[in-house]
């Protein structure tokens, strides 16, 4: 595994448990795991670029992504690959210089593409299969946060990263 630059995730059954609620005025609300939200606060402050692709719009998807100070958050992404594809130019690094988690067979032409793959426990078989990392959790339910610190422990970093959220900076989970 090279030098990750950026870290991204899909969002329904990956940052989320796949489950959509739906409000009587017709708004969604997911449900997000603080344990991933974290991993990702801490992400982002070990200078990593961080965000989520997703083929679903949701202002609860837009807020959780304000939360936790990710760089991007790309909604009603049709093609991931060419969403990447943008990102990747926009922040000059390579293919190999990317982190991608997802699930389902909509994630994973990205996830061939991308430099490091991951996939949930309960990700489809394909998914399961395609995936660099595979993670022991479920979507939702810490999935990104183990894939975050398989990162930092590969790069040699998850003691620095520890360390500084020690060190008493705040991390929204």
């Amino acid at each position: 595994m090279g030098r990750i630059r950026i870290i991204a995730f899909d969002v329904d059954g990956t940052l989320t448990a796949g489950a959509l609620f739906l409000g009587p005025g017709g708004e969604t609300v997911k449900v997000f795991s603080a344990r991933d939200g974290l991993g990702l606060s801490l992400a982002h402050r070990m200078g990593y670029i961080t965000g989520l692709i997703t083929g679903r719009s949701s202002e609860s998807v837009r807020r959780r992504a304000s939360e936790l100070s990710m760089d991007f958050a790309l909604m009603d992404v049709k093609d991931k690959v060419a969403a990447m594809e943008a990102l990747r130019k926009e922040y000059g690094v390579s293919w190999e210089e990317i982190a991608y988690m997802g699930d389902d067979w909509n994630d994973l032409a990205l996830m061939r593409r991308a430099g490091l793959s991951g996939c949930p426990a309960d990700g489809t078989e394909e998914n399961r299969k395609e995936a660099d990392f595979l993670s022991r959790f479920p979507g939702g339910g810490g999935a990104a946060r183990e894939f975050i610190e398989y990162i930092l422990k590969e790069e040699g970093r998850r003691d620095e990263a520890v360390q500084s959220f020690w060190a008493g900076s705040s991390a929204a989970q």
